[in-house]
């Protein structure tokens, strides 16, 4: 679609709930079904104007028109891996922010990953987003948009099955657009994702995460751990300087028994940092703590950072110690490689001015 630039005071349509559209079509002295018509025209038919949504008044489109739009995205460059199904998308927002989301094929399974920030204030060392550092934060619409967006090119009788929050950003440090973006994915009235194929991925904001806890949201959600001490762990991830291991551990546990749900242990594979039989041996215990299952990831290469993956043998005997445990661990080869859209290789590179860091809750 054409990028639109809206004029600062007309209202985003797109992201807002049904309460908050039925609110305002009563202020318009319209009957509050309009609101449910309106979701209607955006998520489930991916309508781009008010005058396409032909079933309301005439006048009503126009006065929509004057006073409302509905958000959009451009997409500045798809880019297909020609070693998998990955596709990479580059999208540009209306203030000229870009963010990177992609699309994964898996059999049945149609996945898209989409970003919750420009750019991420976590600093890990193993990812490419953080060497971005932080922009802004999106919006509700914003991350629904990466996905309709991508949905819109899809085959007509295909759709999106699963999203994972695991693009640019720490989704929870995002919390109030994050959690309402899931709340439209979910809602019948917007985009009818069921919850269970909804994984949101943090890196440990154990006060977000107990907060999250309380939604009672049953969606997955998945811990990016890949340290088995805190030494090791801050290194890699400054945020376990604030959230150690072991608080993170104990919020992860709260969610998986108030949700019944297995959460998921995400665990980069770092030649001579975290890979050693110790770590293995040490993992498998902390997994003993709560309901879970682990993903090894072994590292994807990025540029300026002076870390390799193990060798295919060191991955695998890594993966047989937790195993042992009678944990389920499996390796998780991440798609899209060669087009820098694997786990932790997603970014994009603009002038960074006078952005304020987000503080860290």
């Amino acid at each position: 679609m054409t990028l639109q630039h809206p004029q600062t005071d007309k209202i985003n349509l797109k992201g807002l709930t049904l309460f908050e559209l039925e609110k305002l079509v009563t202020q318009w002295d319209e009957p509050e079904y309009r609101a449910k018509q309106l979701m209607s025209w955006m998520y489930h038919r991916q309508a781009e104007t008010f005058e396409a949504m032909t079933n309301l008044p005439r006048n009503l489109r126009q006065k929509l028109t004057d006073i409302a739009y509905v958000s959009g995205t451009h997409v500045l460059t798809r880019t297909p891996s020609n070693a998998d199904t990955a596709v990479k998308y580059l999208f540009e927002l209306t203030d000229g922010s870009r963010v990177e989301s992609v699309l994964m094929y898996d059999q049945d399974r149609i996945t898209v990953c989409v970003s919750s920030q420009v750019g991420c204030a976590m600093a890990c060392d193993f990812c490419a987003t953080a060497k971005m550092g932080f922009f802004r934060n999106l919006t509700a619409a914003e991350i629904l948009d990466q996905l309709i967006t991508i949905e819109r090119e899809l085959d007509t009788e295909k759709s999106v099955t699963h999203v994972v929050f695991m693009g640019m950003g720490e989704p929870l440090a995002n919390y109030d657009q994050t959690v309402k973006a899931i709340r439209l994915m979910t809602d019948a009235n917007g985009l009818g994702i069921p919850e269970a194929k909804i994984t949101v991925s943090t890196s440990g904001l154990a006060r977000r995460m107990r907060q999250f806890t309380s939604e009672r949201l049953r969606c997955n959600l998945a811990l990016s751990l890949n340290g088995t001490t805190d030494e090791t762990r801050t290194r890699l991830m400054p945020i376990n300087a604030k959230y150690p291991i072991d608080e993170v551990l104990d919020a992860t546990r709260e969610w998986a028994l108030a949700t019944q749900r297995p959460a998921t242990l995400e665990y980069v594979l770092i030649r001579g940092v975290n890979d050693s039989v110790t770590d293995a041996r040490r993992l498998r215990k902390l997994m003993g703590r709560l309901p879970c299952k682990l993903n090894l990831i072994p590292f994807n290469e990025i540029e300026g950072a002076n870390f390799r993956r193990p060798e295919l043998n060191q991955i695998e005997r890594f993966r047989r110690i937790v195993a042992d445990g009678h944990h389920v661990a499996p390796i998780r080869f991440s798609k899209g490689r060669d087009i820098a859209a694997a786990c932790g290789q997603l970014r994009t590179i603009y002038e960074k001015q006078g952005v304020m860091m987000p503080q860290v809750s």
